[in-house]
């Protein structure tokens, strides 16, 4: 990937990023995406920064159970985003294949979706989602599922629009009407 790159602004004109490619002028660049360890410092001050979302939105943090070892290979990823050097996004992936009746052979589990709030709106969450969809796929998962909540509607919105489809609900938040899950095939 190229160097992280300053993201344009409005009316500023169109010229050419680090990677060469051609950025119109009014629109942000997206975050360089790297493969870190979920328990690497930019990712664990990323983590605390979406926990202290769901504090925000729901009172308390995401109670699922998470070791950082879910996320290494081959049966996870995680990811930080970069601007200009400075981590401002964050997601990973990990294996579930059952016992559960919501998991299907070959699923993935997105965690830890968050950009932060100061370079929100410039498609970096769909930068990351792309990252996981692609890394998942790679690794031979068949199906990305997530838990969301109705209490982040740009999120459930996001989902919406890039072919995530509601599904069963599953995890610790199996039985809270705030819960609603999500799932798409990552089949090409």
């Amino acid at each position: 990937m190229g160097s992280p790159t300053k993201p344009r602004t409005r009316g500023g004109s169109t010229g050419e990023n680090d990677a060469g490619r051609v950025v119109p002028s009014g629109y942000a660049l997206p975050v360089q995406v790297e493969i870190t360890p979920y328990d690497d410092p930019d990712a664990a001050k990323l983590i605390a920064e979406v926990q202290q979302e769901y504090v925000t939105r729901y009172g308390d943090h995401d109670g699922t159970p998470v070791e950082p070892s879910e996320f290494a290979p081959p049966r996870g990823l995680f990811f930080v985003g970069y601007l200009d050097g400075t981590p401002v996004a964050c997601g990973g992936w990990r294996a579930h294949d059952g016992p559960a009746p919501e998991f299907q052979p070959g699923d993935a589990e997105m965690k830890r979706l968050y950009v932060a709030e100061r370079a929100r709106g410039n498609g970096h969450a769909r930068a990351m989602i792309e990252a996981l969809e692609r890394s998942a796929r790679e690794a031979g998962r068949l199906r990305m599922i997530l838990e969301t909540g109705r209490k982040q509607p740009e999120a459930i919105s996001l989902y919406r629009s890039i072919g995530y489809t509601p599904i069963p609900k599953f995890g610790v938040y199996h039985d809270d009407p705030l819960s609603i899950c999500f799932g798409k095939a990552l089949t090409e």
